[in-house]
């Protein structure tokens, strides 16, 4: 008996898909035309994902198919394949990132999604690739500080997998919760929804090689941050606080989470924002509403790097609300920016020059 790819073809045609209804040449799922060497016959069936419920029983009925409609001598052997790869295993997420910044602050209103925002388009400016993750889930700022709230991610087939494409704006690949939920509506979820829809922003997207991967945290310690620590492997944490004293208290506990025996994530420096008022029509003056150095003893007093004072300037904010922030000018505060920026960057080169890689924090 002479075998030909038809006979094989015409066999497979009688084994229904359960998953689509349709037999398995209608639904696509033959790969490649059989491969036929005497009576041994070589099948490629391609699956919808590697957890298919239906995967067992259609290979096996095949298999029965081929036996019954040509010859019970047909050697068959059926590889299985699939269009969705599996997500990476935690450990093995973002391999083209280098280094994952999370930028924390033990309170809220000290300006942390500024600071994040403005250090992402800054290290661009300085020439490295560099993504940001918007992880303040209850309260996404971004969108609205880059000027892309109407934005809406859209789906790429990458290496196997339908990831989620992000936004680019000024030279920084961005995600935020807030491109998933109504701007007008507050985000009731319970702590477990928003840690899987972290995941997915980290894990299901298309982040590509980056040299700098910024996460702007949610404010003081959470089921966020947990989930962040046992999703990634953070190089760093910069602490971004107000000088006044209250704020001084939270960003400490801010520095203890990092400190943790079971976290171990490195501090890699202090930010004191809205360190002085400097007036637009008296640019040379400086007013210390908040307190003065307050961040600077804080430093001193861990041990770890002041990476900047930035002032507290009307421009900052008029350019956060239009969606221009500080960052992409040369005026005084686009200038400590890129001071904080190159900071940074020298900062963590001593870390991955001197300290062992993070590790992440285990789930027990």
């Amino acid at each position: 008996m002479t075998l030909y790819p038809k006979l094989i073809m015409d066999a497979l045609a009688t084994v229904t898909y359960a998953g689509t209804k349709k037999n398995l040449v209608e639904s696509g799922m033959v790969a490649d035309q059989p491969a036929i060497d005497g009576m041994k016959v070589k099948v490629v069936l391609e699956f919808p994902r590697d957890t298919d419920p239906f995967l067992k029983s259609t290979v096996k009925a095949a298999e029965a198919a081929i036996h019954y409609h040509v010859s019970p001598d047909v050697e068959v052997e059926i590889i299985t394949e699939f269009k969705s790869k599996p997500r990476p295993e935690v450990g093995q997420l973002l391999p083209g990132v280098k280094n994952i910044i999370a930028v924390s602050s033990g309170k809220g209103g000290v300006g942390k999604s500024t600071v994040s925002v403005n250090l992402a388009i800054a290290l661009a400016r300085l020439g490295y690739k560099v993504g940001l993750l918007d992880a303040d889930i209850f309260g996404p700022s971004v969108p609205k500080m880059l000027h892309v709230e109407d934005a809406r991610p859209y789906a790429v087939h990458e290496d196997g997998r339908d990831l989620i494409e992000p936004i680019e704006r000024y030279g920084v690949k961005m995600l935020s919760i807030g491109f998933f939920v109504s701007p007008d509506t507050a985000t009731l979820w319970r702590g477990g929804m928003a840690s899987n829809a972290l995941k997915q922003l980290i894990a299901d997207a298309h982040w590509g090689e980056l040299d700098y991967f910024i996460l702007d945290t949610p404010p003081g310690t959470s089921d966020i941050h947990l989930t962040l620590l046992q999703t990634l492997a953070i190089t760093g944490a910069v602490i971004v606080s107000t000088p006044q004293q209250v704020a001084l208290a939270d960003a400490r506990k801010g520095v203890d989470m990092y400190r943790n025996d079971k976290v171990n994530v490195p501090i890699l420096g202090l930010i004191e924002n809205m360190a002085w008022f400097t007036p637009a029509e008296l640019p040379d003056n400086r007013y210390y509403i908040f307190g003065r150095e307050g961040c600077k003893q804080l430093a001193q007093e861990l041990g770890v790097p002041l990476l900047a004072q930035i002032p507290l300037v009307q421009s900052i904010c008029d350019s956060g609300d239009q969606g221009e922030p500080a960052a992409l000018s040369d005026t005084m505060t686009g200038l400590s920016f890129l001071n904080l920026a190159q900071a940074v960057v020298t900062v963590v080169n001593r870390r991955n020059r001197e300290q062992p890689a993070t590790k992440i924090v285990g789930t027990h």
